[in-house]
C-alpha cells in the first residue's frame, strides 16, 4: 500500500502493509469479532490546506481519510463499537534539522482529537522520534507489527 492510500479487508489470509512512514501516519482499525480491518497511510493533518486534493483523494489527510477508513471497515462488516485503533509514524523526518512545520506531531494530535470526538482512543502507538517505520496488519489475527531499523515489534 502506498502513501495517501487505504485498504480494507475481511479476508483472513490478507496482510496489509505500508512502508516509509516518516512524518506520515499509518492508522489501523480492526474488529476482532468480524475479523475485518483496514489501514490508511495519511500524509497531512487537515484538508483545509488543499480541499481540491482532498476531494480527489481524501486519504491524503487525517480529517478526511480516517473517517473514510472507519466507514469502509463498517461497510465491510466491522462494528464501530468494536474497532481497535493502532498507529505508527508521526516522526520528525528532518534528520538533524529543525522541523518548523511539525507535521508528524500535528498529524498525531489531529488524529487523537478526531478519535476522541468520536468516542475512540488509540489502543497502541509507535510514534514520534526520527525513524521511518513499516506497518503491517494481519486480518486473520489482528496482529499489528511495526518494523524500524530492522527491528520488528508488535503493537
Amino acid at each position: 500500500m502506498g502513501v495517501a492510500d487505504m485498504m480494507v479487508s475481511g479476508c483472513v489470509d490478507d496482510e496489509i502493509i505500508t512502508h516509509a512512514l516518516g512524518s506520515c501516519l499509518g492508522v489501523t482499525v480492526y474488529d476482532p469479532i468480524a475479523r475485518v480491518g483496514g489501514m490508511i497511510h495519511v500524509m497531512l493533518p487537515l484538508s483545509a490546506i488543499a480541499p481540491d486534493k482532498a476531494a480527489i483523494n481524501p486519504c491524503m489527510f487525517i480529517d478526511t481519510g480516517v473517517p473514510k477508513l472507519f466507514f469502509e471497515c463498517c461497510r465491510a462488516g466491522a462494528v464501530k463499537e468494536r474497532l481497535i485503533v493502532k498507529v505508527a509514524g508521526g516522526a520528525c523526518a528532518c534528520g538533524t534539522h529543525k522541523d518548523y512545520f511539525n507535521i508528524g506531531e500535528r498529524n498525531y494530535q489531529i488524529l487523537e482529537k478526531l478519535l476522541a470526538k468520536n468516542g475512540f482512543t488509540v489502543a497502541a502507538a509507535d510514534v514520534a522520534g526520527s525513524k521511518s517505520r513499516m506497518l503491517s496488519l494481519e486480518i486473520g489475527t489482528g496482529i499489528v507489527k511495526v518494523t524500524a531499523h530492522g527491528v520488528v515489534s508488535k503493537l
